[in-house]
Protein backbone atom coordinates (compact mmCIF):
# COMPACT_ATOMS: atom_id res chain seq x y z
CA UNK A 1 0.00 0.00 0.00
CA UNK A 2 0.97 3.53 -1.06
CA UNK A 3 0.65 5.44 2.25
CA UNK A 4 4.05 7.22 3.26
CA UNK A 5 3.93 10.79 2.80
CA UNK A 6 0.54 11.02 2.64
CA UNK A 7 -2.07 12.86 4.85
CA UNK A 8 -2.22 11.14 8.37
CA UNK A 9 -5.76 11.89 10.46
CA UNK A 10 -5.86 14.12 13.31
CA UNK A 11 -8.21 11.82 14.56
CA UNK A 12 -6.03 9.32 16.79
CA UNK A 13 -5.59 9.32 20.64
CA UNK A 14 -2.28 8.07 21.82
CA UNK A 15 -2.99 6.65 25.18
CA UNK A 16 -0.24 3.39 25.56
CA UNK A 17 0.89 3.27 28.66
CA UNK A 18 -2.28 4.75 30.25
CA UNK A 19 -3.64 1.53 31.75
CA UNK A 20 -5.82 3.16 33.82
CA UNK A 21 -8.08 3.93 30.31
CA UNK A 22 -10.71 6.84 30.95
CA UNK A 23 -10.52 6.50 34.60
CA UNK A 24 -13.50 5.33 37.17
CA UNK A 25 -16.94 5.72 36.73
CA UNK A 26 -17.85 4.33 33.46
CA UNK A 27 -18.80 1.12 34.96
CA UNK A 28 -19.45 -2.06 33.02
CA UNK A 29 -16.56 -4.49 34.16
CA UNK A 30 -14.95 -6.77 31.87
CA UNK A 31 -16.92 -9.09 29.36
CA UNK A 32 -15.49 -12.95 28.92
CA UNK A 33 -12.05 -12.36 28.16
CA UNK A 34 -11.80 -8.83 28.13
CA UNK A 35 -14.52 -8.21 25.64
CA UNK A 36 -16.28 -5.09 25.89
CA UNK A 37 -19.88 -5.28 25.91
CA UNK A 38 -21.76 -3.69 23.13
CA UNK A 39 -18.23 -3.73 21.10
CA UNK A 40 -17.95 -4.97 18.09
CA UNK A 41 -14.48 -6.84 17.64
CA UNK A 42 -12.39 -8.56 15.66
CA UNK A 43 -12.01 -12.09 16.54
CA UNK A 44 -9.08 -13.31 18.10
CA UNK A 45 -9.32 -17.11 18.52
CA UNK A 46 -10.72 -19.50 21.16
CA UNK A 47 -14.30 -20.68 21.75
CA UNK A 48 -17.03 -18.67 21.34
CA UNK A 49 -20.22 -18.04 23.24
CA UNK A 50 -24.01 -18.38 21.82
CA UNK A 51 -25.28 -20.14 18.71
CA UNK A 52 -24.08 -19.14 15.31
CA UNK A 53 -26.39 -21.15 12.50
CA UNK A 54 -29.81 -20.39 11.83
CA UNK A 55 -32.32 -22.31 10.60
CA UNK A 56 -35.67 -21.14 8.96
CA UNK A 57 -37.77 -20.49 11.91
CA UNK A 58 -34.51 -18.37 13.33
CA UNK A 59 -35.12 -16.03 9.98
CA UNK A 60 -38.83 -15.88 10.43
CA UNK A 61 -38.09 -14.37 13.94
CA UNK A 62 -35.58 -12.30 12.79
CA UNK A 63 -37.67 -11.11 9.66
CA UNK A 64 -40.77 -10.32 12.20
CA UNK A 65 -38.44 -8.55 14.60
CA UNK A 66 -37.39 -6.17 11.86
CA UNK A 67 -40.99 -5.85 10.12
CA UNK A 68 -41.77 -4.89 13.68
CA UNK A 69 -39.03 -2.38 14.05
CA UNK A 70 -40.03 -0.78 10.85
CA UNK A 71 -36.50 -2.33 8.97
CA UNK A 72 -36.31 -2.58 5.93
CA UNK A 73 -32.48 -4.11 5.56
CA UNK A 74 -31.85 -2.58 2.14
CA UNK A 75 -33.90 0.65 2.82
CA UNK A 76 -30.35 0.79 4.99
CA UNK A 77 -28.14 1.45 2.12
CA UNK A 78 -30.21 2.72 -0.44
CA UNK A 79 -29.15 6.65 -1.35
CA UNK A 80 -25.81 6.45 -0.22
CA UNK A 81 -24.28 5.09 -3.25
CA UNK A 82 -23.01 8.01 -5.54
CA UNK A 83 -24.00 8.60 -8.82
CA UNK A 84 -21.17 7.04 -10.28
CA UNK A 85 -20.81 3.19 -11.64
CA UNK A 86 -18.89 0.61 -9.03
CA UNK A 87 -15.14 0.42 -10.13
CA UNK A 88 -14.04 -2.54 -10.70
CA UNK A 89 -10.10 -2.45 -10.42
CA UNK A 90 -7.82 -5.57 -10.66
CA UNK A 91 -9.48 -7.72 -8.23
CA UNK A 92 -8.34 -10.72 -7.20
CA UNK A 93 -9.63 -14.11 -8.30
CA UNK A 94 -8.21 -16.31 -5.95
CA UNK A 95 -8.97 -17.61 -2.25
CA UNK A 96 -6.53 -15.12 -0.61
CA UNK A 97 -3.99 -17.57 0.72
CA UNK A 98 -1.02 -16.95 -1.56
CA UNK A 99 0.66 -14.30 -3.62
CA UNK A 100 2.35 -11.48 -1.44
CA UNK A 101 5.14 -11.14 0.35
CA UNK A 102 5.30 -11.33 4.41
CA UNK A 103 5.67 -8.04 5.95
CA UNK A 104 4.94 -5.80 2.92
CA UNK A 105 7.30 -4.10 0.72
CA UNK A 106 7.31 -0.42 2.57
CA UNK A 107 5.29 -2.01 5.22
CA UNK A 108 5.86 0.26 8.87
CA UNK A 109 9.19 -1.28 10.41
CA UNK A 110 9.23 1.19 13.69
CA UNK A 111 6.37 1.62 16.36
CA UNK A 112 6.31 5.52 15.16
CA UNK A 113 6.03 4.47 11.48
CA UNK A 114 3.27 2.19 12.63
CA UNK A 115 1.38 5.09 13.65
CA UNK A 116 1.90 6.97 11.02
CA UNK A 117 0.26 4.58 9.16
CA UNK A 118 -2.79 3.88 11.36
CA UNK A 119 -3.18 8.00 10.76
CA UNK A 120 -2.54 7.62 6.76
CA UNK A 121 -4.91 4.39 6.89
CA UNK A 122 -7.66 6.15 9.00
CA UNK A 123 -7.61 9.61 6.84
CA UNK A 124 -8.12 7.43 4.04
CA UNK A 125 -11.14 5.83 5.10
CA UNK A 126 -12.47 9.60 6.34
CA UNK A 127 -12.19 10.83 2.50
CA UNK A 128 -14.13 7.68 1.05
CA UNK A 129 -16.68 7.89 3.79
CA UNK A 130 -17.26 11.15 3.22
CA UNK A 131 -17.17 10.99 -0.41
CA UNK A 132 -19.85 8.31 0.00
CA UNK A 133 -22.16 10.28 2.66
CA UNK A 134 -21.63 13.59 0.76
CA UNK A 135 -23.22 12.61 -2.73
CA UNK A 136 -26.14 11.73 -0.68
CA UNK A 137 -26.43 14.78 0.72
CA UNK A 138 -25.68 13.35 4.56
CA UNK A 139 -22.96 14.32 6.80
CA UNK A 140 -20.35 11.35 7.81
CA UNK A 141 -19.14 12.18 11.47
CA UNK A 142 -15.42 10.57 11.69
CA UNK A 143 -14.15 8.29 14.15
CA UNK A 144 -11.97 8.51 16.82
CA UNK A 145 -9.52 5.46 16.86
CA UNK A 146 -7.30 5.26 20.36
CA UNK A 147 -4.10 3.65 20.30
CA UNK A 148 -3.79 1.42 23.99
CA UNK A 149 -1.64 -0.99 25.10
CA UNK A 150 -2.38 -4.03 27.49
CA UNK A 151 -5.82 -2.90 28.67
CA UNK A 152 -8.03 0.26 28.16
CA UNK A 153 -11.40 1.46 29.65
CA UNK A 154 -14.35 2.59 27.15
CA UNK A 155 -18.01 3.66 27.06
CA UNK A 156 -18.72 -0.04 26.22
CA UNK A 157 -17.08 -1.05 29.57
CA UNK A 158 -13.28 -2.07 30.11
CA UNK A 159 -11.10 -4.64 27.66
CA UNK A 160 -7.95 -5.73 27.28
CA UNK A 161 -5.64 -6.35 24.02
CA UNK A 162 -6.52 -10.29 24.24
CA UNK A 163 -9.69 -9.56 22.67
CA UNK A 164 -8.57 -7.70 19.67
CA UNK A 165 -9.74 -4.21 18.03
CA UNK A 166 -12.80 -3.36 18.50
CA UNK A 167 -15.50 -0.29 18.23
CA UNK A 168 -17.55 1.00 21.10
CA UNK A 169 -20.92 2.69 19.43
CA UNK A 170 -21.70 4.37 22.24
CA UNK A 171 -18.59 6.69 22.50
CA UNK A 172 -17.99 6.19 18.55
CA UNK A 173 -14.76 5.43 18.84
CA UNK A 174 -12.18 2.34 17.47
CA UNK A 175 -9.38 0.95 19.94
CA UNK A 176 -6.48 -0.72 18.46
CA UNK A 177 -3.55 -2.33 20.29
CA UNK A 178 -0.74 -2.07 17.61
CA UNK A 179 0.61 -5.19 18.71
CA UNK A 180 -2.12 -7.11 17.25
CA UNK A 181 -0.65 -6.33 14.03
CA UNK A 182 2.42 -8.37 14.91
CA UNK A 183 0.07 -11.14 16.39
CA UNK A 184 -1.84 -11.20 12.95
CA UNK A 185 1.59 -12.05 11.42
CA UNK A 186 2.78 -14.30 13.55
CA UNK A 187 0.02 -16.36 15.19
CA UNK A 188 -2.63 -15.62 12.13
CA UNK A 189 -0.17 -15.83 9.35
CA UNK A 190 -1.66 -12.38 8.24
CA UNK A 191 1.45 -10.50 7.23
CA UNK A 192 1.13 -7.23 5.09
CA UNK A 193 0.76 -3.59 5.48
CA UNK A 194 -2.93 -3.77 3.69
CA UNK A 195 -3.91 -6.73 5.84
CA UNK A 196 -3.14 -4.50 8.45
CA UNK A 197 -5.24 -1.83 6.88
CA UNK A 198 -7.99 -4.24 6.01
CA UNK A 199 -8.48 -4.24 9.85
CA UNK A 200 -8.34 -0.47 10.36
CA UNK A 201 -11.42 -0.44 7.50
CA UNK A 202 -13.41 -3.25 9.37
CA UNK A 203 -14.18 -1.62 12.45
CA UNK A 204 -14.70 1.78 10.66
CA UNK A 205 -17.19 -0.29 8.94
CA UNK A 206 -18.92 -0.29 12.03
CA UNK A 207 -18.58 2.83 12.56
CA UNK A 208 -20.77 3.65 9.09
CA UNK A 209 -23.29 0.86 10.31
CA UNK A 210 -24.01 3.18 13.60
CA UNK A 211 -23.80 6.21 11.15
CA UNK A 212 -26.30 4.93 8.89
CA UNK A 213 -28.56 3.16 11.73
CA UNK A 214 -27.81 -0.28 11.85
CA UNK A 215 -26.41 -0.98 14.96
CA UNK A 216 -28.64 1.21 17.08
CA UNK A 217 -31.73 -1.01 15.05
CA UNK A 218 -29.79 -4.37 15.58
CA UNK A 219 -29.00 -3.65 18.87
CA UNK A 220 -32.54 -2.17 19.58
CA UNK A 221 -33.73 -5.83 18.33
CA UNK A 222 -31.19 -7.99 19.95
CA UNK A 223 -33.03 -8.08 23.31
CA UNK A 224 -36.01 -10.37 21.25
CA UNK A 225 -33.87 -12.52 19.52
CA UNK A 226 -33.08 -15.52 21.72
CA UNK A 227 -28.92 -16.35 22.03
CA UNK A 228 -28.84 -17.99 18.86
CA UNK A 229 -30.84 -15.94 16.35
CA UNK A 230 -28.98 -12.88 18.12
CA UNK A 231 -25.75 -14.51 17.47
CA UNK A 232 -26.70 -15.19 14.04
CA UNK A 233 -27.33 -11.75 13.30
CA UNK A 234 -24.17 -10.48 14.56
CA UNK A 235 -22.16 -12.60 12.13
CA UNK A 236 -24.30 -11.06 9.36
CA UNK A 237 -23.11 -7.47 11.12
CA UNK A 238 -19.68 -8.75 11.34
CA UNK A 239 -19.53 -9.52 7.11
CA UNK A 240 -21.32 -6.27 6.55
CA UNK A 241 -18.55 -4.94 8.08
CA UNK A 242 -15.80 -6.76 6.05
CA UNK A 243 -17.88 -5.41 2.91
CA UNK A 244 -17.49 -1.94 4.00
CA UNK A 245 -14.11 -2.42 4.53
CA UNK A 246 -14.21 -3.95 0.73
CA UNK A 247 -15.68 -0.57 -0.65
CA UNK A 248 -13.06 1.55 0.82
CA UNK A 249 -10.26 -0.86 -0.65
CA UNK A 250 -12.10 -0.15 -4.22
CA UNK A 251 -11.89 3.42 -3.71
CA UNK A 252 -8.21 3.12 -2.71
CA UNK A 253 -7.11 0.87 -5.46
CA UNK A 254 -9.22 3.44 -7.91
CA UNK A 255 -7.22 6.24 -6.41
CA UNK A 256 -4.23 4.14 -7.09
CA UNK A 257 -3.19 3.83 -3.39
CA UNK A 258 -2.57 -0.26 -3.55
CA UNK A 259 -0.01 -2.14 -4.72
CA UNK A 260 0.52 -5.69 -6.29
CA UNK A 261 -0.16 -7.70 -3.85
CA UNK A 262 -2.48 -5.84 -1.46
CA UNK A 263 -5.79 -7.56 -2.03
CA UNK A 264 -4.37 -10.90 -1.53
CA UNK A 265 -3.42 -9.64 1.38
CA UNK A 266 -6.95 -8.82 2.75
CA UNK A 267 -8.33 -11.56 1.23
CA UNK A 268 -6.30 -13.77 3.39
CA UNK A 269 -6.40 -11.79 6.57
CA UNK A 270 -10.06 -12.80 6.05
CA UNK A 271 -9.30 -16.19 5.35
CA UNK A 272 -7.03 -16.66 8.48
CA UNK A 273 -9.47 -14.91 11.58
CA UNK A 274 -12.66 -16.88 10.06
CA UNK A 275 -14.44 -19.10 12.48
CA UNK A 276 -13.89 -21.80 11.62
CA UNK A 277 -9.99 -21.12 10.29
CA UNK A 278 -9.36 -19.99 14.03
CA UNK A 279 -11.32 -22.55 15.35
CA UNK A 280 -9.45 -25.43 13.73
CA UNK A 281 -5.90 -23.68 14.13
CA UNK A 282 -6.69 -23.23 17.78
CA UNK A 283 -8.93 -26.74 19.58
CA UNK A 284 -8.83 -29.00 15.96
CA UNK A 285 -12.18 -28.76 15.00
CA UNK A 286 -15.00 -26.82 14.09
CA UNK A 287 -18.06 -25.87 15.84
CA UNK A 288 -20.56 -24.06 13.60
CA UNK A 289 -22.97 -23.01 16.56
CA UNK A 290 -20.27 -20.81 17.99
CA UNK A 291 -19.55 -18.75 15.10
CA UNK A 292 -19.76 -15.14 15.36
CA UNK A 293 -18.17 -13.56 12.77
CA UNK A 294 -18.90 -15.80 9.80
CA UNK A 295 -16.80 -18.57 8.34
CA UNK A 296 -13.10 -18.23 6.08
CA UNK A 297 -15.30 -17.89 2.75
CA UNK A 298 -18.07 -15.83 3.79
CA UNK A 299 -15.52 -13.14 5.32
CA UNK A 300 -12.99 -13.20 1.96
CA UNK A 301 -16.66 -13.38 -0.12
CA UNK A 302 -17.95 -10.14 1.28
CA UNK A 303 -15.04 -8.03 1.41
CA UNK A 304 -14.72 -9.33 -2.79
CA UNK A 305 -17.98 -7.92 -2.96
CA UNK A 306 -17.59 -5.09 -1.65
CA UNK A 307 -14.39 -4.31 -3.61
CA UNK A 308 -15.45 -5.31 -6.80
CA UNK A 309 -18.69 -3.18 -6.86
CA UNK A 310 -17.91 -0.27 -4.48
CA UNK A 311 -21.40 0.37 -3.71
CA UNK A 312 -23.12 -0.39 -0.10
CA UNK A 313 -25.89 -1.77 -1.98
CA UNK A 314 -24.10 -5.07 -2.71
CA UNK A 315 -23.49 -5.63 1.32
CA UNK A 316 -26.54 -5.93 2.10
CA UNK A 317 -25.78 -8.96 4.44
CA UNK A 318 -29.15 -8.20 7.02
CA UNK A 319 -31.24 -10.06 3.66
CA UNK A 320 -32.46 -13.09 4.70
CA UNK A 321 -30.90 -14.98 1.83
CA UNK A 322 -27.77 -13.33 1.06
CA UNK A 323 -25.72 -15.91 2.80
Amino acid sequence: MKWRGRRGSDNVEDRRGDSGGFGGGLGGGFGGGGYPRGGFRLPTGGRGGGGGRIGIGGLIVILIVLWFLGINPLTLLEGLDDSRPGTTVGSSTGTGESGFVPGGEGAPSTEEEMKQFVRVVLADTEDVWHSLFGAAGRTYEEPRLVLFSGRIASACGQASAAAGPFYCPNDEKIYLDMDFFQEMARRFNAAGDFADAYVIAHEVGHHVQNQLGILPQFNAMRGRLSPADANAMSVRIELQADCFAGIWANRAAAAGNLEAGDIDEALNAAHQIGDDTLQKRSQGYVVPDSFTHGTAAQRARWFKAGFDAGKLSACNTLDAKSL
